[in-house]
C-alpha cells in the first residue's frame, strides 16, 4: 500500500465531511432549541452532528500532520528564498500570515465581512429557533415533571392526566421530561404541548428573574405586553440609561444601538418592573 497516496486521499475525504459537519452546525438551531424540539438531521442529532465534526477534526489534524511529514522537502522548499537560502519570511509565507490576521482581526473587531457571516449564521439560528419553538427556560427537558409543572405554571393532577388520556407512559411525576419523552417516543415540545390545556391561568404574567429564551428577538413593545408592564416606567428607565425606547426595535437592536447587550436591558427593565409591583 501507498502511504502516501492512502494520507492523501484521507486527507481530502476528512476535509469534505468537516464542511459538511461545519455547514450543518452553522445552520442548526441552537443547543436549548435542538434539545428541546428533538432536532435532527439525517436521522443525527445535535449532539451526534458536534461529535462527527470533532473526530472528523481530529482525524483531519493527523492526515495533516502525516501530509506534511511526507511532503516535508516540498514544504520547505516554499520557505526558501531566491538564492534558494532557507528562510521563514518568504513573499508567500509574509502573505499567508497576513491574511490569516486580517480574518482574526475583522472577526475580533466584528466588521465586514466577517461580521456578515457571523450575523447571516446567527440569522439563520433566530429562524431556526422560531420555527422549532423555544422550550420555557433553558434546559427544560431535563427537569422532572413535577418541577417542569411548577415552573410553567401547570396544574399537575390536571397535567398528569391529560398525559395518561393521550396514552403517555411514566412511572412518576420525578420521571425527567426527556426521559418521558423518550420512553414514548416523541419530542418534550411536543410532551409540553399535551400538557398546555393545563395551564393555571393568571391575571398576568410576572417579569422573570432570568432574560427568557428568545428576550433579545422580541420588540419593547412586545416585552411590555406580554409581562404586563407600564410602558412610560420601562421607556424612562431606559432613557434614563441612556437606551433607545422604540417599541418597535428589538431588545437586541436597541442594545447595538446603545453600545450594550441584551442582558444589561433585561435588568433594567427587571428593575423597573420591580418598581412597578
Amino acid at each position: 500500500m501507498n502511504l502516501r497516496k492512502i494520507t492523501s486521499l484521507t486527507l481530502l475525504v476528512s476535509f469534505l465531511v468537516l464542511m459538511l459537519t461545519s455547514v450543518v452546525l452553522y445552520i442548526e438551531p441552537s443547543g436549548r432549541v435542538a434539545y428541546w424540539s428533538g432536532w435532527s438531521l439525517w436521522g443525527l442529532s445535535k449532539a451526534q452532528w458536534g461529535a462527527q465534526h470533532l473526530n472528523s477534526g481530529v482525524l483531519f489534524l493527523l492526515a495533516v500532520c502525516l501530509h506534511v511529514y511526507y511532503n516535508f522537502n516540498a514544504i520547505t522548499a516554499y520557505l526558501k528564498n531566491r538564492l534558494k537560502k532557507p528562510t521563514l519570511f518568504t513573499p508567500a509565507f509574509n502573505i499567508s500570515v497576513l491574511v490569516t490576521l486580517l480574518v482574526c482581526l475583522g472577526t475580533y473587531l466584528e466588521v465586514p465581512p466577517f461580521s456578515t457571516v457571523v450575523n447571516i449564521g446567527e440569522a439563520i439560528t433566530d429562524r431556526a429557533n422560531a420555527k422549532y419553538g423555544e422550550p420555557p427556560y433553558g434546559h427544560a427537558e431535563l427537569s422532572s415533571l413535577k418541577s417542569f409543572a411548577r415552573r410553567v405554571d401547570l396544574d399537575l393532577e390536571q397535567a398528569t392526566k391529560l398525559l395518561r388520556d393521550n396514552n403517555i407512559k411514566f412511572a412518576s411525576d420525578k420521571e425527567k421530561i426527556i426521559d418521558i419523552a423518550r420512553a414514548n417516543n416523541i419530542t418534550p415540545q411536543s410532551l409540553f404541548d399535551i400538557m398546555k390545556p393545563a395551564t393555571v391561568n393568571k391575571e398576568g404574567a410576572s417579569f422573570p428573574s432570568e432574560p427568557p429564551p428568545g428576550f433579545g428577538r422580541k420588540t419593547l413593545a412586545e416585552v411590555c405586553a406580554e409581562y404586563k408592564l407600564h410602558i412610560p416606567d420601562i421607556t424612562r428607565a431606559l432613557k434614563k440609561n441612556n437606551i433607545g425606547t422604540d417599541l418597535e426595535e428589538t431588545v437586541k437592536e436597541l442594545a447595538a444601538q446603545s453600545g450594550s447587550d441584551p442582558h444589561t436591558i433585561f435588568e433594567i427593565i427587571h428593575g423597573a418592573a420591580q418598581k412597578e409591583q
